[in-house]
């Protein structure tokens, strides 16, 4: 029977220390990354064929092309199971020999051009006369040199042809593996029943002999060695005796922690149960370490330890005041969510969520709280996470199944009450193993949570004591569900004093300890801090201020060890010396008055920034071409934008026809990095007005706010995070939505000092302080 394929090339897999043959089956464990790949390929694009080939010397760990044998077996995968050690179990049915004609490809895996062979007799009436003697060997000794003898004697009972029973007969013949691969190069029928015959022989004469050896040992045997024989006998037994009683003890101490864990008695009773499995179940077994481990997981589970709370308002405010500069207004709301659960001695019914850019504190906020109640912390990283059983963990059915994220935080915690902060909830993602956001709703609903379901635990926990907080970069990614059951504390940009405040009194501290350094080796000026702040770092938090410091503190250590310095002192004069040139150049007061390029103010995940918008027109028919990676909303502000001018164009002094005879192009630069939103309408309005009347826009005036067709300024969100991206820019101007005045009391004083804010609510005012 042919089994040709439509692919002419195939993926390989190569294996050792075994030859497969056809007409057979095997599975095999692949666990090298050239064969995984290949397996991998096959199963995307092959249908599922390979090419098995034979490794010449089995003990090559990455073999190429010259150590392969040319000729090996088309095979299917029939089967695949990951097995714990990232490994794969894998069944190949392999149909025929095939010759490798040339390798086409040989990383990431190999894969060749190949010609299917077929066997040949090379004689019939030799053929017969080798077949019957095949067989009447397989009758008479088929249990001694034949693996799996019964299954292939009811195979011989329904025929087969020479050709397949010989390969069948070889594949299962007990001799080494390494001698078998004569039997896969030679084509020949008649020579391969030969060579099983030579097996067969071979196997007897080792046989006879072995039992002859045993026959004369066992006479040589004297009374001394008797004695010997005995007591190893006596000695093996006393060992077996001691493990079982060794397993003895480990079962009672079980039994004993079952006892003393004050677990539910539903529970109890069941943890009885699966230590009466594990009394019964050899321990050679898999299933003893499965139910083992099971055992372990809920006695080490806290079902009734707590730690006890503190109940000190004024410790916890001390405490957040001493890791924590500024934030106020977080503090504030974190103080009075503790005060309401310290007055009704339970969790409060919503949960905390710490939202704001990287680096501003929020899992330090996080621990801060911890550490004032006295409890326990627990962190669980929640980004990339896009699996249910993440979370609900895996039903014990499964190999390697493990308890979920949830439950395993709760046994490192060791309390029923931690301080658990789930870290990046908005980095969750779903996909067809389930959304793990889903299963998020019964930990964070207080109403549910008292009875949280693990698959692997299999029996209901209670969370209801747990102080959960979470946190986000940016909330439009947590689903709506998950969002109603959070209270939002945000926590946004920090303005430049805030950065060095915390610079001087934490970071800096921290860096000297880490690297060993006292305060009087290493010294630097507040206008370096400053200068480092302005022009090197370009964030929401302090993160990259603290690498920057860090590399300032291991350089001055290398000058120290080295050249022999006492200290070494950084300022604003030697500060490029050390740490490069400056990355950014905050300040436009440099630039000049442009026309077509107005300065628009954007909240991103990382904070505030500026947004630059720059329009220019052409001949053409009046279309217009938005560049820079916009997204759907921002392309609607810009259309809006050149609606309202073209509609007013008569009112502005504009002549109309140069809408018709000319195409628009609006470009927003730093073009990789997607752009959405409505709040750049009156900045593209700007440019485009600017544009076409050719009028200067002030260098010094940032803007926000969405535009209507009828020339309404809407209000925007972040006017705290733009306002500060505006301050530390150089902008001395930033007009905003008239309704966005009840937010400026969020802007801190610093900032409000030295920037001008308009509030407009028509375009046209925008265009009055807009142009010089």
């Amino acid at each position: 029977m042919e089994y040709s394929t439509q692919y002419r090339t195939l993926p390989c897999v190569v294996v050792r220390g075994m030859a497969p043959l056809p007409n057979n089956d095997s599975r095999i464990e692949v666990g090298r990354k050239i064969s995984l790949k290949a397996i991998e390929e096959s199963e995307k694009s092959f249908s599922q064929y390979v090419l098995v080939l034979i490794q010449k010397n089995p003990y090559i760990e990455e073999p190429n092309i010259d150590d392969i044998h040319k000729i090996g077996l088309l095979a299917k995968i029939s089967m695949k199971i990951k097995l714990p050690n990232d490994t794969y179990k894998v069944k190949f049915n392999y149909l025929t020999r095939v010759k490798v004609n040339e390798f086409l490809l040989i990383d990431p895996y190999f894969a060749a051009d190949y010609e299917e062979i077929k066997g040949y007799s090379s004689d019939s009436e030799e053929e017969a006369v080798l077949l019957k003697m095949v067989l009447n060997a397989i009758n008479e000794q088929g249990e001694f040199v034949l693996n799996n003898n019964s299954q292939i004697n009811e195979k011989i009972a329904k025929g087969l042809d020479s050709d397949k029973l010989a390969d069948l007969i070889a594949f299962n013949l007990k001799v080494p593996e390494n001698t078998k691969y004569r039997y896969v190069e030679e084509l020949d029928v008649n020579k391969r029943l030969k060579f099983i015959l030579e097996d067969i022989e071979k196997q007897n004469m080792i046989s006879n002999i072995e039992q002859k050896i045993n026959e004369e040992v066992k006479k040589a045997i004297d009374e001394n060695q008797k004695e010997y024989y005995l007591r190893e006998k006596m000695r093996a037994i006393q060992n077996e005796l001691g493990d079982r009683a060794k397993r003895e003890e480990e079962i009672e101490e079980l039994r004993e922690k079952i006892k003393t864990s004050k677990m539910p008695k539903n529970i109890e009773e069941k943890a009885i149960n699966e230590l009466k499995r594990y009394q019964s179940t050899p321990s050679q077994m898999a299933e003893s370490g499965i139910i083992k481990t099971y055992l372990d997981f809920l006695t080490d589970l806290p079902w009734k330890k707590a730690s006890k709370d503190s109940n000190d308002l004024k410790k916890v405010k001390n405490k957040l005041d001493e890791n924590h500069y500024g934030l106020e207004n977080v503090k504030e709301r974190i103080i009075e969510y503790l005060a309401v659960k310290i007055k009704t001695k339970k969790n409060p019914q919503t949960i905390l969520c710490l939202a704001g850019p990287p680096g501003v504190g929020k899992t330090s906020l996080a621990i801060s709280i911890a550490d004032a109640l006295g409890r326990k912390f627990v962190k669980q990283s929640l980004g990339g996470v896009k699996d249910e059983s993440e979370i609900r963990g895996h039903r014990r059915t499964y190999i390697g199944a493990m308890p979920g994220r949830i439950l395993k935080g709760m046994k490192d915690a060791g309390t029923v009450n931690p301080v658990f902060l789930l870290d990046e909830i908005d980095k969750m993602s779903s996909d067809y193993k389930g959304d793990p956001a889903s299963a998020m709703l019964e930990v964070l609903d207080p109403e549910q949570n008292a009875r949280f379901s693990d698959h692997y635990l299999e029996e209901p926990y209670d969370l209801s004591q747990v102080l959960f907080i979470t946190t986000a970069n940016y909330l439009e990614n947590v689903p709506a569900p998950l969002r109603d059951r959070m209270e939002i504390v945000e926590l946004s940009s920090y303005t430049e004093h805030e950065k060095f405040q915390i610079a001087i009194r934490h970071l800096i501290p921290k860096q000297l300890a880490a690297h060993g350094v006292t305060n009087k080796e290493f010294k630097i000026s507040d206008e370096a801090i400053y200068y480092i702040i302005q022009h090197y770092t370009r964030e929401a938090g302090v993160r990259e201020l603290s690498r920057y410091l860090g590399s300032l503190i291991r350089k001055a250590i290398k000058e120290i060890l080295i050249e022999g310095k006492e200290n070494v002192s950084i300022d604003i004069k030697n500060i490029v010396d050390y740490i490069g040139k400056p990355k950014f150049m905050h300040n436009l007061a440099d630039l000049k008055d442009r026309i077509g390029t107005a300065t628009g103010l954007a909240y991103t995940a990382f904070g505030g920034d500026t947004l630059p918008v720059e329009v220019t027109y052409y001949k053409g028919k009046g279309s217009i071409v938005l560049t820079g990676k916009l997204g759907d909303v921002m392309k609607e502000s810009a259309m809006t934008a050149l609606s309202y001018v073209k509609a007013n164009a008569v009112n502005f002094g504009i002549d109309p026809t140069i809408f018709l005879e000319n195409d628009f192009h609006v470009h927003v630069p730093e073009g990789a990095i997607p752009k959405d939103g409505p709040s750049a309408g009156i900045t593209i309005a700007t440019a485009i007005y600017s544009a076409v009347s050719q009028k200067y826009i002030k260098k010094d005036v940032g803007m926000t706010g969405e535009i209507t067709l009828r020339g309404e300024v809407l209000p925007i969100g972040g006017l705290r995070e733009k306002s500060i991206a505006a301050h530390r820019s150089g902008l001395k101007t930033i007009l905003i939505p008239f309704e966005n005045q009840r937010d400026i009391d969020d802007i801190p004083d610093e900032v409000k000092k030295e920037l001008t804010i308009i509030p407009v609510s028509l375009v046209s005012e925008v265009f009055s302080n807009a142009f010089r």
